[in-house]
């Protein structure tokens, strides 16, 4: 989840921290007060073609952080060597010739 999160604060900060402060603004209601923010983070973080080529390159890693979770809900720091690669191989991504910053970014 750190990993997942690390890379979507990286590329979608503006909506995370639109989403974040209206949850810390209304502690309460967050979950209806919210929910359009929240499904802005959502769409960024499925659309957003840096995120999209991560996944894609680097899915493997991803898959055996993510099943590491699953088996490990009790101790998820058992995990941090999946996230470390997952990272890793983020680090590695060719991201030449994708859009950093595309246009759908700036509603």
């Amino acid at each position: 989840m750190q990993a997942a999160m690390e890379i979507s604060a990286r590329y979608c900060q503006k909506e995370l921290e639109a989403y974040g402060s209206c949850v810390a603004s209304n502690p309460s209601t967050w979950q209806q007060m919210c929910h359009d923010l929240k499904m802005k983070v959502s769409k960024c973080t499925s659309t957003h073609p840096v995120i999209q080529k991560i996944r894609q390159d680097c899915s493997q890693e991803f898959v055996k952080f993510e099943q590491c979770l699953r088996e490990n809900q009790d101790s998820p720091t058992t995990c941090t060597p999946h996230v470390s690669r997952f990272l890793g191989c983020a680090e590695t991504v060719d991201l030449s010739g994708v859009a950093t910053n595309p246009a759908h970014q700036s509603s």
